[in-house]
């Protein structure tokens, strides 16, 4: 099972009109923002939902049994927002240490929220078998075709935005966002992932040439806290040679205050990982290489920014 460019291309027809195009930021004459946190529901995953649910539409797939999603919060955001859109009802099942921030808006985008778990795996399990015994459309976070080829519309904006670009760093939970974005750029750019030390899903799985389960934790775990990679990102990372680079925790703190303190963006800590790893130089820049950062998501409680 793959995701062609092809696939990403349909993507961007089918829900044009239903996301939005997100500003690119050049910050720096070597540096650009991919403002993804602008994205409808403060992050890039309304890209992935809106095509599994179009998509499924078309399919004649989406019934009034509506849709069943696992996540740590922003997977389950978009899912509700597509639904509600689409007028369709949602239940999203999020572990019992989802941030509070995140519960409240899945609450008010009329979603049925069913709390389970300590980490998205033990969500994930329970929403499959809900989806199997309801007949529900079951929207994965991050390893469905459609939900990969959406999130890959980002790569498709970036070619038109931004004016030559050699590497996008993207920050990695279970890989749908990578995978997507590696699969719409093919050899026009680079794409390094960035991971937080503590949740190193990609990085230990390159490392084993396979795909294999992590434990992980840290400040960044309700979103980028994937036990193991998706088989679509596996994928994408042999085809187009992927590779990590790892953040320390409070590398990640740093990054997000500056975020806030330097550009007001409000950043949540799965979204800093990409700017810290430039802070750090966990990953360095060579002579005029330009670099996109992708600042993927906003969903956080701003009274935690110092």
């Amino acid at each position: 099972m793959t995701v062609t460019r092809d696939d990403v291309l349909q993507a961007a027809r089918r829900i044009q009109g239903r996301v939005r195009r997100t500003p690119a930021l050049q910050v720096s004459p070597t540096v650009t923002f991919k403002l993804e946190l602008l994205q409808h529901v403060g992050s890039f995953k309304p890209r992935g939902a809106f095509n599994r649910l179009l998509g499924a539409k078309e399919q004649g797939l989406l019934t009034g049994q509506g849709v069943i999603a696992a996540s740590g919060g922003n997977a389950g955001l978009a899912a509700a927002y597509a639904s509600r859109e689409l007028g369709v009802p949602a239940r999203i099942f999020v572990p019992v240490n989802a941030p509070a921030p995140k519960v409240a808006r899945l609450r008010t985008l009329d979603a049925d929220v069913v709390q389970v778990g300590n980490e998205y795996a033990e969500a994930y399990e329970a929403a499959v078998m809900a989806a199997e015994e309801s007949g529900a459309l079951l929207v994965h976070a991050f390893d469905q075709p459609e939900i990969v080829a959406g999130q890959g519309t980002i790569g498709l904006e970036l070619l038109d935005q931004v004016d030559g670009f050699d590497t996008v760093l993207v920050a990695v939970g279970g890989g749908g966002l990578i995978a997507g974005i590696a699969t719409a750029l093919g050899d026009s750019a680079r794409v390094v992932g960035v991971e937080p030390e503590l949740a190193p899903t990609l990085h230990r799985t390159l490392a084993a040439g396979e795909l294999v389960d992590v434990q992980v934790g840290g400040l960044a775990a309700d979103s980028l806290g994937a036990r193991r990679l998706g088989t679509l990102a596996f994928e994408a990372a042999k085809s187009y040679d992927l590779r990590s680079v790892l953040v320390p925790e409070e590398a990640i703190v740093a990054a997000r205050n500056e975020l806030w303190h330097e550009y007001h963006l409000a950043v949540e800590h799965g979204a800093a990982v990409t700017y810290a790893a430039l802070r750090t130089g966990a990953y360095q820049l060579s002579d005029g290489e330009r670099v996109v950062v992708v600042v993927c998501g906003a969903n956080t409680d701003p009274s935690t920014l110092s």
